[in-house]
């Protein structure tokens, strides 16, 4: 599975993002694309503990049978729910959201994946470093998609 914490992997990521614009169209969704940088950068500092994280109830009731699913080899669906406290203003500025989400990445591969083991996913909950690398990555990826990326 590819993840966050495999160079060759996140090199990819990198030069995907890159080639965004401020004006990429999206595919689908509401957000603009320096909404979405935001947004993955919001989940990326959390996987880097920036924030104290409770698991909701729902997710504690769904994520056993979502769990193969969501770490599985397939892309995330289209228009998948958003928590509420992960959706981003409008008004974010396409070169700082850009520059977060790089710093954030960075900031969490220079951590390791031994510093992700536990940490609680809104969601998902406790996951382990490994899983947090596979989550993050088809996390980047489904949005990069969405901007035809």
């Amino acid at each position: 599975m590819p993840s966050i914490f495999v160079p060759s992997d996140r090199d990819a990521l990198a030069l995907r993002v890159a080639a965004l614009e401020p004006d990429s169209p999206r595919r689908w969704g509401r957000m603009n694309v320096a909404q979405m940088l935001a947004h993955c950068a919001f989940g990326v500092e959390d996987a880097c503990g920036a924030r104290p994280v409770k698991q909701v109830f729902l997710g504690k009731l769904v994520t056993p049978f979502l769990r193969k699913l969501v770490f599985g080899p397939k892309p995330f669906r289209r228009n998948s729910p958003t928590d509420p406290q992960y959706v981003m203003a409008p008004t974010e500025d396409f070169d700082s959201a850009r520059a977060r989400l790089a710093s954030a990445i960075d900031r969490l591969v220079q951590r390791g994946s031994g510093k992700t083991e536990g940490l609680v996913h809104p969601f998902f909950g406790r996951l382990t470093g490994e899983q947090w690398g596979v989550l993050i990555y088809k996390h980047l990826d489904h949005h990069l998609r969405q901007f035809g990326v």
